[in-house]
């Protein structure tokens, strides 16, 4: 796999765009939820905050599934390890979709979040490598545009498609279009040998990095932030701001545009200033959802705080999901399951605690308070690592099994 070795413009490699096809498809799964947990939960028959466990439940199986099944596929062709993610991906959906109960669904939920973790894990090392070290961040946001592009398109069209064929529709759809990919992905990733040469130890090794864990950090209270108020986003628009039940999948796709926006200029910003970035990004954040809770009796207004929390929640996140990989240096497969781990964390945390203040006094604005203030304590870690700096030529070694000359591209300093 060859390394792009040009400059910060250079053409990003096909191989980034494969991957974040694939990001697509499982950012469309895990919240696709938020759109039809009505239903859900009328159909399994629970209530609403506990049919949101359906999200969590998918977060606490990446946070603990990505690093096992790091380690677990770390001496696999990365090929194979893709595929017989995308495998089990699919089959977790067919299982949620053949489920009657809540308890099976929510099971089918936890193995396709490790598929996830495996996919996601191994992804960002190969678009690291591929890309590049002066193209690293703006490989990742790519690949992470799959997620936010999730939110454009994906959701909104399982939200509908939901409506019309009830909400085990999307999950079929989920699991065709997962078989094709793997059949994509067999066809356009290319087989990596070697694999014997990566050390578990020197990826364990990795972890003592000071500045990898305030990056983590950070992933894990914007995520938490934003996805806090977007898991119990339907109830506060259709009961609060009065906005239609057949309206809302519009509402999720200006959520959608506003994420995509966030991550592109977070890709292309973040690689020049990562930390003014980073820290403009997460106290923009704070100050919108605190505005969601008055405001979002107004539609319009609602609406327009939905695209903002995205637009500038997002921009966080391929910022620090690339200093992570560098931070490991020779041994990022495991931290780049921990950042997506951390990312799930905040997911996790985010939206349980939502659930409890939805269900307390605190009612519809319960969620958006819960998200501004981790969206402010965002500013702890990030500030923490501003002064500790970025730049002091940590090296960027995705790939093991490259030839020579590539393994020397992909390990160039990279200076912030």
């Amino acid at each position: 796999m060859s390394s792009a070795t040009g400059g910060a413009k250079a053409k990003l490699p096909f191989v980034v765009w494969v991957l974040a096809a694939g990001t697509f498809l499982m950012g469309t799964t895990e919240f696709v939820i938020a759109g039809l947990l009505p239903e859900m939960a009328s159909d399994l028959g629970v209530g609403v905050s506990q049919a949101g466990l359906l999200i969590t439940a998918f977060a606490i199986g990446m946070i603990v599934g990505g690093p096992t099944m790091a380690l677990a596929t770390l001496r696999l062709p990365q090929r194979q390890t893709l595929v017989l993610a995308l495998a089990v991906f699919a089959l977790g959906h067919v299982v949620a979709a053949l489920g009657s109960s809540f308890t099976v669904v929510l099971a089918a939920r936890v193995v396709t979040a490790l598929a996830t973790g495996a996919f996601w894990a191994v992804g960002f090392v190969i678009v690291t490598a591929a890309a590049g070290p002066g193209n690293s961040t703006r490989a990742v946001s790519v690949m992470m545009g799959g997620l936010t592009l999730a939110n454009v398109v994906g959701v909104p069209i399982g939200s509908f498609a939901g409506r019309f064929t009830g909400w085990r529709g999307p999950f079929w759809a989920l699991a065709v279009l997962a078989a094709l990919a793997a059949v994509f992905v067999g066809r356009f990733i290319p087989t990596t040998e070697q694999r014997a040469e990566v050390s578990v130890r020197a990826e364990l090794r990795a972890l003592g990095q000071g500045r990898l864990w305030l990056a983590l950090g950070a992933a894990v209270l914007i995520m938490g932030g934003v996805l806090a108020t977007y898991t119990y986003i339907t109830p506060l628009l259709t009961d609060r701001a009065g906005i239609g039940a057949s309206a809302v999948p519009l509402v999720l796709i200006v959520f959608g545009v506003g994420a995509l926006g966030g991550n592109a200029i977070g890709g292309r910003w973040g690689e020049r200033r990562p930390m003014t970035t980073t820290i403009t990004a997460a106290a923009a954040t704070a100050v919108v959802l605190l505005l969601l809770i008055p405001f979002s009796t107004n539609a319009l207004a609602a609406t327009v705080l939905v695209f903002l929390m995205a637009l500038t929640g997002f921009a966080v996140n391929p910022v620090v999901t690339s200093l992570a990989v560098r931070f490991a240096g020779d041994a990022p497969t495991l931290t780049s399951a921990l950042t997506t781990s951390a990312y799930n964390t905040g997911i996790a945390a985010g939206s349980a605690i939502a659930g409890a203040a939805l269900s307390s006094s605190l009612g519809l604005t319960g969620p958006a308070l819960v998200g501004a203030v981790s969206a402010a304590l965002t500013l702890l870690p990030l500030i923490a690592l501003a002064v500790r700096g970025t730049g002091d030529g940590t090296r960027v070694v995705a790939q093991h099994a490259t030839p020579d000359h590539e393994r020397d591209a992909a390990a160039a300093s990279v200076q912030h």
